[in-house]
Parts: structure tokens; sequence; C-alpha cells
């Protein structure tokens, strides 16, 4: 059996962090190690923690989500983290981005999204509200008809030959958090569920 993913929440609504730890206290494969009421707190418990996963409030006192994953990128790299926001604005979104989260749910998505998402982010993927991915590939919703666009279709062909995610953004000059948003969209797109799956269509359909 695998271990459990560990998990450390942070908000600052007393009932919004219970019903959050409560929910995952349900998931057998997820561990909640510790809370957080604001960034302060939050630092102080993934020093002592380390966990695997992050999911914090954007808005809290003394230190905001935003401001709290910017040093947990720079002390605790590997950590995924999974922002929670009752905003979709493009300012959020793109915030959101620029700071390299795994992930950004809504408040008003269903709350089993959560334990989903953990295990999505934990799994490579990322995990955005579809106007942020509509937003990052200019791209319009998707049709039942399969059209790749230009980088998404540069994308699959090196992931077709085997490169990483690291040496697809060096080689198109991307961030790696842009190459996986690529590669969800053409996931999506295919109907697969990983590169292994997409590279094999990319392969049969290539001229």
């Amino acid at each position: 059996m695998n271990k459990p993913i560990r998990v450390v929440l942070a908000d600052d609504h007393a009932l919004v962090l219970e019903g959050l730890r409560s929910l995952l206290a349900a998931e057998p494969d997820i561990i909640v190690i510790a809370t957080a009421t604001d960034g302060e707190r939050l630092l102080d418990a993934v020093e002592r923690f380390h966990p695997d996963v992050v999911v914090t409030d954007i808005h809290m006192p003394y230190l905001d989500g935003l401001a709290s994953l910017q040093t947990i990128r720079q002390r605790q790299p590997t950590i995924y983290i999974l922002l929670l926001t009752a905003y979709s604005d493009s300012d959020t979104l793109r915030a959101a981005l620029a700071a390299r989260a795994d992930g950004l749910l809504l408040k008003s998505d269903p709350p089993e999204r959560v334990a989903e998402a953990i295990r999505q982010i934990t799994s490579g993927q990322l995990v955005f509200p579809a106007a942020a991915r509509h937003w990052l590939s200019g791209s319009q919703p998707t049709t039942p008809d399969i059209t790749l666009s230009e980088r998404e279709n540069e994308v699959l062909a090196l992931a077709a030959e085997g490169l990483s995610n690291a040496q697809i953004a060096h080689r198109l000059h991307i961030s790696q958090n842009t190459v996986k948003f690529h590669l969800q969209n053409i996931y999506q797109q295919l109907g697969v569920s990983n590169r292994t799956e997409a590279s094999r269509w990319y392969l049969h359909k290539r001229p």
C-alpha cells in the first residue's frame, strides 16, 4: 500500500478549515498532519512537518497564500501547493500562475474536488479552472473535433520523443508549468489520461 499523502491545511476561517479537515479525514490515502490560520503559522507548519501538499487560502492575515507559496517554493521546492480562492477574476488566476501554484480551486467548487485535486497535483497534473487553461493557451473551449494548436503539437511531438517536461520547456523556451498546462489541454482533447497514451495517439495520427 502506498504511503498516504501528507497535507497541511491553511485558512483563516475556522469553519472552512474544520470542514476541509473533516472532508479529508474520510479519504484513506490522505492525512492532514497540521492546520494553520494565517501565513506565518503555515510556514511554521511546513518547516516542522515537511508535508507533501499544502492546501491554502489565497487571502489570509499576516502573510497571504501567494506570499507563503513563494517562500515555500524557495525553502522546499518539492512540495505541491493547491490554492483556494473565492475569486475567479483574471488577476487572481494570473497571480496563481505567476507564483507557480500546482493548482487552484474555487471555493464554489464541490467539496469533493479538494481530495481529487490533491491526488491530481501529486501525480504531476495541474489543476486550474477552465478559464485559466483557456487564458493560458489562448484557445476557445474544446469541441468534439480534435484540433491541436501549433504549440500543443510541438509539445506533444517532443513528449512522444520521450523528453521530460523540463527538457520540453528548455527546448521551447517556456516554463515547465506552461508545458504541464499544454499537456493537460492535449489530454482533454484526445480523451486520454497520460503522456504515454497521448504519445501513442500522436505516433499513429501523424503524417
